[in-house]
This record gives C-alpha cells, sequence and structure tokens, in this order.
C-alpha cells in the first residue's frame, strides 16, 4: 500500500532527507496526503531508536507536535508514517535559496513559528503526562502545515525522564553539532535546559534567517 501510495517510492516523490533516512509524500486511495520515513540501512539509527519514535508519538499529542497515523515493520523495511507537511521543514524555508518561503516568512510568521515551537517544548518538558527531552532540536525536525504552524518531529533520540529525575548522563552523545548545548557535546550531561540551548539558536536562526556559523567541532 506505500509502495503504490508513494509510486513505489518514486525519486519524484521525495520531499526530504534526515538522519533516519529519506522522505516521501505519499497519496492513499481515499485521497489522504501523507509523509513516510524510510529507515536507511546507513542512518546509524536501528530498531531502537525506530520504536523510541513510535512509542514516544503514540502517547504524545499537542497541535505543535507531529501527528503519527502509523508504522510499518516488514522484513528489512522500517517505515513510520504522518501527516503530510505541505510547507516543508523550517530549514528549507530558511535556508534553501532555490525555495520562495524566506520571501513569504514575514516577521509575524517568524514570530508565530517561535511561539508554536516554545508550547511544543513547554508540554514535552512540563505538561505531558511523560517528561520528554527531543534532544536533536534543529530546523530540519520542524514541520509546518498549511498555515504556518510549527509541528516538532523526529522523536528517535528523545529520553523520557521519570519521577523527579531532571538531568541524566550518557556516553553515547547524538545530535547535531552547532545545537547541542556545551555540557552535551563534552561531558554527554542533558536536561530540559539541553533543549532550552537548541531552542535559542533556532530563534536565532529564525530572526536572522542565516545558519548559526560557529559550532564546536568535535573532530
Amino acid at each position: 500500500m506505500l509502495a503504490n501510495a508513494t509510486y513505489q517510492f518514486h525519486d519524484n516523490n521525495l520531499i526530504g532527507k534526515g538522519g533516519f533516512g529519506p522522505v516521501y509524500k505519499g497519496k492513499l486511495t481515499n485521497g489522504k496526503e501523507i509523509a513516510i520515513k524510510r529507515l536507511s540501512a546507513s542512518s546509524g539509527q536501528g530498531m531502537e531508536e525506530f520504536m523510541n519514535e513510535v512509542i514516544l508519538i503514540s502517547k504524545l499529542q499537542h497541535k505543535n507536535l507531529v501527528r503519527l497515523h502509523g508504522c510499518c515493520v516488514e522484513k528489512e523495511e522500517k517505515m513510520l508514517i504522518y501527516e503530510y507537511m505541505p510547507n516543508k521543514s523550517l530549514d528549507v524555508c530558511l535556508f534553501d535559496p532555490t525555495q520562495p518561503f524566506r520571501n513569504i516568512l514575514d516577521w509575524t510568521k517568524r514570530f508565530g513559528i517561535i511561539k508554536g515551537i516554545g508550547r511544543g517544548l513547554l508540554y514535552l518538558h512540563k505538561d505531558s503526562r511523560l517528561k520528554i527531552i527531543h534532544r536533536d532540536l534543529k530546523p530540519s525536525n520542524i514541520l509546518l502545515d498549511e498555515d504556518w504552524n510549527p509541528k516538532i518531529s523526529d522523536f528517535g533520540m528523545a529520553s523520557i525522564f521519570g519521577g523527579n529525575h531532571d538531568h541524566a548522563n550518557t556516553a553515547r552523545v547524538m545530535g547535531t553539532y552547532g545545537y547541542m548545548a556545551p555540557e552535551y557535546a563534552m561531558e554527554g550531561r542533558f536536561s530540559e535546559k539541553s533543549d532550552v540551548y537548541s531552542f535559542g539558536v533556532l530563534i536565532l536562526e529564525i530572526v536572522k534567517g542565516k545558519k548559526n556559523a560557529h559550532y564546536y567541532n568535535h573532530e
């Protein structure tokens, strides 16, 4: 069904690529448009990250979080089916010179996008049943619907905090340099403040319309 919806995952239906793998636009037999993330064997993300995203998003509901419609696991194939976002991702709108979106993003829309991301983060950190640290907040993980409402996506690296825990340490630092808080990038220590740091970088990029050029090079 998903192969038919994307014309056998044709390149014409390719709408993006992320750490997980390629993302395709699909159309179901009832006319509903969907986005399909297809796990790439070279992505470095395996079944653990795949199931992490499925479990987390299925338990979360907020207008500023992307909605998961379902998933598919068959032999070596692993796919996630999301609502389709016609205005693509924030990085395309801000940084792709071939796209017309940059001229459309006036200050009112930019401020609305910042507020929406903030509401989504507040829900993850304080208002949901689970306390979630996203750990990979960046423009390519912010999707925009037809009304320019932002939706936080890609929860493969997210962590759940239970009880009174408010921080954690990991030897496996994952995410994107330039958006990582220094204590996470260098020491593996993360908390909701790590997401707030990434959000701050996002705000600067939304306001300036330019990428953050200065980042810590781990090499």
